[in-house]
């Protein structure tokens, strides 16, 4: 084997523990960044929470990691000041938009309506059942006479509580007398419900895969004594939830099966001569079922779901908008210096020195993420000022690439800071990444922003005449007549984004 010995010169990029800290600091949501910061102060002894920003702002707001350096400069150790700096005006706008009144769904059970569910059963099923035949008399009976668990009962608790679908249902099937068995039947049903509130599988499947290795028989006696808790569950609030489908779930909020799919095919003329009703009386109809929830559960799954806290608040100074970070989100951080000082007094740290350093590391990055933050957001506020005057209609064209020239930063470094954070404006909060989009050509040579160009479609849709709808042909040809090219398809497209039914669907009487 010949030996030889060769110079060879190559670049690579070396990222240093104190860049990727930042960095993954950078993509983290608000919420994500809160529990990175609780954990820190459970594993860092040389941090602690800044009760008292004042010292901070007494300072001059000098900027943590600038004090961190003097400090280090002299060969001593200083307490770095807090992270959050003192904003009044940003308070003061987000003082209103972070109240959230806390709805609570009211429970209702009808005993007539108990009756009806269960006068609705099939005959011979409700013979087949268990003791608990009269719901409506074991649902007044629940509500008052009580029993013994009554004493642990919290209406106004259970007020003020955020209920998911699922435990709306138990609450009501709570206030029942059943059975052992029809109760566990019950909350089968109630388990096997979807977001919506559908229940995807027959009781026969469900019941085979509850009890898959019994024979015929015992299947079939589960599967009647869910199709019992169907039924019961059915009777539930909110009306239509526990149906197969949505044809069913709309029977149970109308009490009526008949010619459902001729409405959803908005065939008028045959659903005029089958009922023998004018225009007039299918009008009225339709506008009932327009008011019908076609997903009933989806409200529970809305309350379940995690409110969003802004990052920036955009605000009005004199004739312009500006962006300020939203005080509420920023991090009370700072070194705590009579653990700072012990070790520079002891002179040999056994390894302290090193969580000291990664404290340092810690603040000034968790600064200087809030600080690129709000460069990129007031970036984005001065190229979107009429979004904020006009709405929609006044959002221009945005990329990346625009953003990060300005500031000097990597496409990839904008990405992470408009991914998962928020900004609060006039028309509500939005993502960062909203604030982006593609332009769309124009005849006087400038672009349309895609987001400008869907709220026009949305406004057209909803100012046409409902007996004759737009079609996307329609409103291109109109898009073109303000001076915006768009293709037949491409309306489709933005059309279906904005979940608005194609014109056979949209068509009234």
């Amino acid at each position: 084997m010949k030996q030889s010995l060769n110079l060879r010169l190559s670049q690579h990029l070396a990222l240093t523990p104190q860049l990727q800290q930042s960095i993954r600091l950078l993509q983290l949501s608000t919420v994500e960044l809160q529990q990175e910061v609780e954990q820190m102060l459970e594993l860092n002894p040389f941090l602690e929470p800044d009760d008292d920003p004042g010292e901070g702002a007494a300072a001059g707001g000098e900027a943590p990691a600038a004090q961190a350096g003097q400090a280090e400069e002299a060969g001593e150790v200083a307490p770095a000041p807090a992270v959050e700096a003192t904003r009044p005006a940003a308070a003061e706008a987000a003082g209103g938009e972070g109240e959230a009144a806390d709805a609570a769904s009211e429970l209702r059970l009808d005993a007539e309506d108990w009756r009806e569910g269960a006068r609705s059963a099939d005959p011979a099923e409700t013979e087949q059942a268990s003791d608990s035949a009269d719901w409506g008399d074991a649902a007044s009976g629940g509500r008052q006479g009580g029993g013994e668990g009554d004493d642990e009962f919290d209406p106004l608790g259970l007020a003020h509580a955020a209920q998911d679908l699922r435990s709306h249902l138990r609450l009501q099937l709570a206030g029942c007398s059943l059975s052992e068995d029809d109760r566990a039947a019950a909350e089968a049903i109630i388990d096997s419900l979807d977001d919506d509130g559908y229940l995807p599988e027959a009781p026969e499947q469900l019941a085979a895969e509850l009890v898959p290795h019994s024979d015929a028989q015992d299947i079939e006696a589960l599967a009647h004594a869910l199709r019992v808790g169907q039924r019961l569950v059915q009777s539930f609030d909110p009306a239509g939830v526990g149906a197969g489908n949505l044809a069913e779930c709309m029977r149970l909020q109308l009490c009526t099966p008949e010619h459902l799919e001729w409405l959803s095919r908005r065939d008028w003329k045959r659903l005029a001569r089958a009922l023998h009703a004018d225009e007039a009386a299918l009008r009225a109809a339709q506008q009932v079922i327009a008011r019908l929830d076609p997903r009933p559960g989806s409200r529970f799954a809305a309350q379940a779901a995690q409110s969003v806290v802004p990052d920036v608040i955009v605000q009005r100074v004199g004739k312009r908008w500006r962006a300020v970070l939203n005080p509420d989100v920023l991090p009370k951080l700072r070194i705590h210096s009579l653990y700072a000082e012990l070790l520079r007094r002891a002179r040999d740290g056994n390894g302290l020195s090193g969580q000291l350093q990664e404290a340092r590391w810690f603040v000034r990055n968790v600064q200087q993420r809030f600080e690129t933050i709000e460069r990129v957001a007031q970036a984005v506020v001065e190229r979107q000022q009429a979004f904020f005057t006009e709405g929609e209609l006044g959002m221009r064209p945005l990329v990346l690439r625009e953003i990060a020239d300005e500031l000097g930063l990597h496409e990839s470094t904008i990405s992470r800071v408009t991914t998962q954070k928020y900004m609060l404006t006039p028309h509500g909060t939005f993502e960062l990444k909203y604030f982006f989009g593609s332009g769309l050509a124009t005849d006087s040579g400038a672009s349309a922003s895609s987001t400008a160009v869907r709220a026009l479609i949305r406004a057209m849709v909803q100012q046409e005449d409902p007996a004759s709808p737009l079609s996307d042909g329609e409103i291109a040809e109109r898009l073109a007549a303000k001076g915006i090219s768009v293709a037949r398809r491409t309306v489709a497209k933005y059309r279906e984004a904005l979940r608005i039914p194609p014109t056979t669907q949209r068509k009234a009487v």
